[in-house]
């Protein structure tokens, strides 16, 4: 039976099973659990979240949450450093072919496609192995790995180390990820600066305001890397236009309700429910689940009075809130 379990609950390091997760919770509420009631999720003692109690056997102890958060982390924080190291020896390679490339960029080489995630990541690697004056990205939340969110703001370690300038676009809802926001406050200083908007439509990146990348499909398994001057300079102005517009994450949430009751995000959600968007494409603009996106709609629905789907779009319109700063 316990091989059976083992296998039933064997997941991903960076998963709960449902079973675990409830149980885990009841141990920080309660500051500990007995061992028969842990039978189900074994996972909790192979991912180390429970101790024994050193005053009695019987019962378990849960690690508290940020250090299991740390615990976590580290065998990513190794790798990526291993990544980061490598692509640093690759750019030491070809350093000294760089000074013979005296030739401004032919026109056909002003836009690259890269294709596959490697590649991809190889591009962003170089390139910002070879910042050195400012770095600025756009991150929409997605449904991508955390293994690839945590990849990417790692990118950030070593160009703070060396004086380069990181100002990072995410939306709201990046500020309710523990990863994300266990790195930010291990990274921001001076020179450093995250905020959050709404509605964020596409990733960017752009290296010194010379080199940018963006997405040329949805599934990220094809980017553009942009050198075009005119090109760069346009995306660097839509950057700067959405960063004065956004929220400094460590500011309080931007989530408040307003004098008529209706929060900042659902002002968001309101807008485009009336432009006719569908519950998915409004919780992927937005950056949260479809769940979170409809538990926000039943809050507005309620706060207009409105009893359908089809009223409430007319309530929305007739209400002026659309008129209205969030």
């Amino acid at each position: 039976m316990a091989n059976r379990n083992k296998e039933t609950h064997s997941h991903p390091l960076t998963e709960l099973c449902p079973e675990g997760g409830e149980l885990y919770a009841r141990a920080l509420r309660t500051g500990r659990i007995s061992r028969a009631d842990v039978e189900a999720a074994p996972c909790l003692l192979e991912f180390a979240l429970l101790h024994p109690d050193p005053d009695d056997a019987t019962w378990l102890r849960p690690l508290p949450p940020t250090v299991a958060l740390a615990q976590r982390l580290q065998p990513i924080e190794r790798e990526i450093t291993e990544r980061r190291r490598m692509s640093i020896e690759l750019a030491d390679v070809f350093e000294p072919f760089m000074a013979l490339n005296t030739q401004p960029p032919a026109s056909s080489d002003s836009i690259m496609v890269l294709e596959g995630g490697d590649r991809i990541n190889a591009a962003l690697n170089l390139a910002t192995a070879q910042c050195r004056s400012e770095l600025m990205t756009v991150q929409p939340s997605d449904r991508i790995s955390e293994h690839s969110l945590l990849q990417a703001l790692e990118r950030d370690r070593p160009l703070v180390e060396r004086g380069v300038r990181v100002r990072s676009l995410y939306q709201h809802t990046a500020r309710h990820n523990p990863e994300k926001l266990a790195y930010v406050e291990q990274l921001s200083d001076g020179k450093v600066e995250y905020r959050t908007i709404d509605e964020l439509v596409e990733r960017l990146i752009i290296c010194d305001a010379t080199v940018a990348f963006i997405p040329a499909r949805d599934d990220q398994q094809v980017a553009l890397e942009l050198r075009h001057p005119g090109l760069v300079r346009y995306l660097v102005k839509v950057f700067e236009f959405l960063w004065d517009r956004a929220v400094p994450l460590s500011t309080g949430t931007p989530y408040g309700a307003a004098p008529d009751g209706i929060t900042d995000i659902q002002h968001s959600i309101a807008k485009l429910l009336v432009e006719g968007h569908v519950d998915e494409a409004i919780a992927r603009r937005l950056g949260m689940n479809v769940r979170t996106c409809r538990a926000h709609i039943a809050k507005l629905a309620s706060a207009l009075g409105s009893g359908s789907r089809a009223q409430l779009g007319y309530l929305i319109a007739q209400s002026g809130i659309l008129n209205q700063e969030p």
